[in-house]
């Protein structure tokens, strides 16, 4: 068997239930546990680390740490990444220059890889959970990330966050938190189009999404030209379609017990290939990237956008109209079932192994995620994900009511990809893409292209 499907039969494939309740459930109560159940780590222990670090470090030279991240600058005020947190180190450690580069998320993937493989790879650099792309088991295997397994915080976050950024019981990255796929949209304008409530099934979001299109209201806005967007939507499908019937799908998949082409898949796709049919989603999408996409929604020109918590400061940066803007989990259950959100754990930072200052750089990481220094209070503050810290709770209330209905019913699935090799997604997002643009490509066309790369990379 791969290494990759000897990690994977370890995890747990059930509803997110018990990673959901162990990260926010404890953040929120003051029982002093930490996530994983253990004791947290008190003040004077998380000082006296710190302490520790900052007297090992060498001060008596000039110590340069690279850091390459994705996504986009925040849309006003200070940027954590490139403006906040390179100050606040340079406080701290006074001999220590962070220089940090953020790049879209389609150019990201290509450069860090790029450079990790070329052995200039920068010393902190963004990793997703399990098997997703740039996922823990890809860069541990490729020997690209450190092991942080000796790092003294670790007690303070939720052991399935840290389970996700590990490999043969090694963790290799710290996770920002975790994620909710979902769909943002916009009160005025479903207000305006006269739904009261919000679409607890497939049925009622089919008719919400025919209202909004009835009273000339676009209903949904994707930047499909990014193609990775199509997966916002297909996962929360897949959470619905998929895994409530067989929670071990992806494992099964290893072994050809499951295909992409039974009855779950061909469902999910067919589902959100029905948006688009319908015209629900805005016309010329895939001639549209993800930030005219957002800029649409923040306008007030469309009622909805699919994306995750990790989006919310663009979904709340301000355009061109004033309005409410709220969350809920795109239902893609039939009518009288349960709706299952899908969320997962957030991609984090990992070290380079083959940093030439990577006691420097875990010495920063020790004082960032110490519990109580000025870095680790920014570093919360501008945390949009789901908080798996100990003793944290979530900065916005946006999310708080499919939060609690996670936490309360465990009707939750991880994003799909991050069981699959590396490639897969790539396959679903290219075949999907010709449907959105007027191809006479099936949901069948998709499964079997998906199973096909699949059944390439599983040997």
């Amino acid at each position: 068997m791969n290494s990759w499907k000897k990690k994977v039969a370890g995890i747990t494939l059930a509803s997110l239930a018990v990673a959901s309740l162990s990260a926010c459930g404890s953040n929120n109560n003051n029982s002093g546990e930490g996530a994983s159940g253990s004791p947290a780590a008190s003040p004077s222990a998380s000082a006296s680390a710190s302490a520790s670090a900052s007297a090992s470090t060498d001060t008596s030279k000039p110590v340069t740490l690279t850091m390459l991240v994705s996504g986009s600058k925040a849309a006003s005020g200070e940027d954590f990444e490139l403006d906040t947190l390179p100050k606040l180190v340079k406080e701290k450690f006074p001999n220590v220059s962070l220089e940090v580069q953020k790049l879209p998320d389609d150019q990201y993937y290509t450069a860090v890889k790029a450079k990790l493989a070329s052995g200039e790879g920068p010393d902190y650099f963004l990793v997703f959970p399990k098997l997703a792309n740039m996922g823990a088991i890809e860069v541990a295997k490729a020997g690209y990330a450190a092991d942080l397994s000796d790092l003294s915080f670790w007690d303070n976050f939720s052991q399935s966050a840290k389970n996700d950024m590990s490999y043969e019981g090694k963790t290799y990255a710290v996770s920002k938190g975790m994620d909710i796929l979902g769909a943002y949209y916009n009160k005025d304008l479903f207000a305006e189009a006269g739904i009261t409530e919000i679409p607890k099934d497939w049925p009622s979001f089919l008719a919400a999404a025919d209202k909004l299109k009835a009273a000339g209201i676009t209903p949904i806005t994707m930047g499909d030209k990014d193609p990775w967007v199509i997966q916002f939507g297909m996962y929360q499908l897949a959470a619905n379609s998929v895994y409530p019937s067989d929670p071990e799908f992806d494992t099964k998949l290893q072994t050809g017990e499951t295909h992409f082409s039974d009855a779950g898949w061909i469902k999910t796709i067919n589902q959100y290939k029905e948006l688009y049919d319908k015209g629900y989603v805005s016309k010329n999408s895939l001639g549209m990237a993800s930030a005219q996409a957002m800029q649409q929604f923040v306008d007030g020109k469309a009622a909805m956008i699919f994306t995750g918590t990790w989006d919310l400061p663009g979904v709340t940066a301000k355009g061109a109209a004033d309005f409410e803007r709220g969350f809920f989990s795109l239902p893609g259950n039939d009518a009288g079932q349960p709706v299952y959100a899908s969320a997962s754990t957030a991609a984090g930072y990992a070290i380079n192994a083959k940093s030439k200052n990577l006691d420097v750089a875990k010495q920063v990481f020790e004082y960032m995620f110490d519990g109580q220094s000025p870095l680790f209070q920014a570093w919360a503050a501008s945390n949009t994900s789901i908080p798996v810290y100990t003793g944290l709770k979530p900065n916005n209330d946006m999310f708080n009511d499919v939060l609690a209905d996670i936490q309360s019913t465990g009707h939750a699935y991880y994003f799909s990809n991050q069981m699959w090799p590396a490639g897969v997604s790539d396959v679903m997002q290219t075949k999907f893409s010709e449907i959105i643009g007027g191809k006479k490509t099936t949901a069948e066309d998709v499964a079997k292209a998906m199973q096909a790369k699949y059944d390439e990379l599983n040997k």
